[in-house]
């Protein structure tokens, strides 16, 4: 909480004039934080037009017999590559609505790229490695952020007034995962929000070789 009030007061003075930053804490009702979240945030007056940009790389490696990261959010249109970190062969794939593809198999320093172009939670797997799980979370909105260890995440520079947050986890119990919350952002300056909701306990991520 400390460290949330932190970002609270140290955002007072980075938000540009006429826009707020909402800091999003999330947890389970016995206080276990809740990290890998997706927190979208959709303005009733409407997104700025343009295409969405966000500053982490469009990135999914396979490394250590792994995904990483465990969620990468993206926006829709996004191309997404798949560097094979590995010193063995891997077979990335997805049934998911959102996006149906398959990378078939690649060594060591190859890399793939798929092109993401409908919103919506993509689930990842190996075909040669069934450990091997992560989400790519694709996006319509430029207001988006993914919580921390500490259940912690900011989504910058809201426009004023109403808005809908929208916060989706692959274990969040309730439908397709996700809960929502109205808020009214304030001209300028910071405003939190917590959230307490159900979650499922993840399977174990083995990894290694």
């Amino acid at each position: 909480m400390r460290q949330l009030l932190a970002i609270l007061v140290a955002t007072l003075v980075a938000s540009p004039a006429g826009a707020a930053d909402l800091a999003l804490s999330l947890a389970t009702p016995g206080g276990k934080p809740l990290a890998n979240a997706v927190v979208t945030v959709y303005p009733a007056s409407g997104a700025p037009r343009g295409p969405i940009r966000f500053p982490w790389p469009y990135m999914m490696s396979q490394k250590d017999m792994q995904f990483e990261p465990y969620v990468l959010v993206v926006p829709v249109g996004a191309e997404v590559a798949f560097p094979n970190r590995d010193p063995f062969k891997h077979h990335v794939f997805s049934f998911s609505p959102a996006k149906t593809f398959e990378l078939k198999l690649y060594g060591r320093d190859e890399q793939r790229s798929v092109k993401f172009d409908k919103p919506g939670v993509v689930a990842l797997g190996c075909n040669i490695h069934d450990d091997m799980t992560a989400f790519i979370k694709v996006v319509d909105t430029p207001f988006a952020a993914k919580t921390d260890a500490k259940g912690e995440a900011v989504v910058r520079d809201l426009p004023p007034g109403d808005a809908q947050v929208v916060v989706w986890q692959p274990f969040l119990k309730g439908p397709r995962n996700e809960v929502s919350r109205s808020v009214k952002a304030p001209a300028s300056g910071s405003f939190a929000l917590a959230v307490t909701a159900e979650a499922r306990t993840p399977p174990l991520r083995r990894g290694g070789y």
